[in-house]
């Protein structure tokens, strides 16, 4: 009897639908002469040493390493079921910041500019994720914007102008938390610009994107939905959280009374600006966890980058100090209290 083995590479051997329906009716068409009770049994049988075969060939390799560009449907495989584990979660993290490293240096090596533009609803999860991606990077080749209010001067400033200065030089990576799509969004719900204004941006917007592209910006949007339900449940958590509670603002609190309003300004929004060059990306963001490692491995999958990180380094040994260097007295100088 021939004993299948796993492949040289470790990976799971292939069992095609087409060998385990010849077995099942080769199976059936034997089972055809005994009793109904007989069938059972050995029907029972068979698929148990089926099951049993994979499970052994699985156990026999190693697991299969997982590409950024699969993470996603890996993580979400367990959706509706149960929520993502503290330590899977981390592990998937630590595994895609690293990617991001090494996103980074090709992107320095290479010239690059990308933008990203992360919209949504308030508490949709943006920042939490927009975070997620800029901490293991090097703070020099990326940065995040975020801008207030416009100051009276911006006002009368030619719309787009105020981003304009914040757009990546060569080999840089900017997060936009909001950006130029606000006159979209919470200006057009709240009233703080007019109609013409708003009809302008919607036309002149795909336009400004395209320019963008054309100069050869990698431009990127998602957009983070999160349902009315979960809104109101992180809403109510940040009332209670003195260490959140700066993130609900007056601006906030309105918001939750124009649910609607917010999804047709949405829906235009989208119906506008979803261009061929630069596409909307929706992130489902009622579990945050899951909809950070989404968001990572889309925009991962979105460059073409290669591994560009450098060899590992060895140290020379320390030189010694000079023998006439004295160091001053203690007393001198001011320490930090050590309470801990």
């Amino acid at each position: 009897m021939n004993t299948r083995h796993p492949s040289p590479d470790n990976s799971i051997p292939e069992v095609s639908e087409e060998s385990i329906t010849l077995r099942e009716g080769y199976a059936n068409a034997t089972l055809n002469t005994t009793t109904p009770e007989t069938k059972k049994k050995k029907l029972k049988k068979l698929k148990k040493l089926k099951k049993a075969k994979l499970k052994d060939l699985a156990s026999n390799s190693s697991e299969p390493e997982i590409s950024p560009r699969k993470v996603s449907h890996y993580i979400s495989e367990g959706e509706g079921s149960s929520k993502l584990s503290s330590k899977d979660y981390e592990k998937e993290l630590a595994r895609l910041q690293v990617e991001l490293v090494k996103m980074q240096y090709w992107v320095k090596h290479m010239g690059v500019r990308i933008v990203i533009l992360f919209e949504g609803r308030d508490a949709a999860g943006k920042g939490g994720t927009i975070k997620r991606i800029t901490e293991p990077l090097n703070p020099r080749g990326c940065r995040v914007v975020a801008l207030g209010t416009p100051s009276d001067r911006e006002k009368t400033e030619w719309y787009f102008q105020r981003y304009v200065p914040h757009l990546p030089a060569a080999g840089e990576i900017v997060c936009f938390d909001r950006s130029w799509y606000n006159r979209a969004g919470v200006e057009k719900v709240m009233g703080f610009c007019t109609e013409t204004q708003y009809r302008e941006f919607l036309q002149t917007c795909p336009e400004f994107e395209r320019m963008l592209v054309r100069s050869g910006i990698i431009l990127l949007k998602y957009w983070f939905s999160v349902s009315d339900e979960e809104q109101e449940r992180r809403f109510q958590s940040r009332t209670t959280d003195p260490a959140r509670r700066w993130k609900l603002s007056p601006m906030d609190l309105e918001s939750r009374d124009r649910w609607v309003e917010y999804s047709q300004a949405k829906d235009t929004m989208f119906a506008h600006t979803n261009i061929p060059e630069a596409p909307w990306f929706t992130v489902e963001a009622d579990d945050k966890k899951r909809a950070r490692l989404n968001c990572i491995s889309h925009f991962l999958s979105k460059i073409p980058y290669i591994d560009m990180t450098p060899p590992s380094l060895e140290l020379p040994p320390r030189k010694s100090a000079p023998h006439d260097y004295v160091r001053p007295p203690r007393n001198e100088q001011f320490f930090v209290p050590q309470i801990y």
